[in-house]
């Protein structure tokens, strides 16, 4: 069964948003992984303290931790970090 990888976050920095997003692009279709879909949210009930949303699917649970606990993902920590304020969610 695919998994899912929920990500809700607010830009902090422009220039480190592309920097991370284009690498961690890159590591995802290594893994099997798409983007599902990606932008802003719209809150139909309740808050969001976050502005975006993406929708990651891999393959599998598996799948999906060997991408996010990868040495290579993992040393874009930093940049993300820089990039973003965000919580990453596995489903599935």
């Amino acid at each position: 069964m695919s998994a899912l990888i929920i990500v809700d976050f607010t830009t902090q920095d422009n220039e480190q948003l592309t920097q991370y997003g284009a690498a961690a692009s890159t590591l995802l279709s290594r893994f099997g992984g798409e983007y599902l879909s990606k932008g802003g949210i719209e809150p139909l009930f309740g808050n969001s303290t976050f502005e975006t949303k993406v929708v990651i699917q891999l393959p599998d649970r598996e799948a999906a931790l060997a991408w996010y606990y990868s040495p290579e993902y993992q040393e874009l920590l930093p940049v993300r970090g820089k990039a973003m304020n965000c919580q990453f969610h596995l489903v599935g």
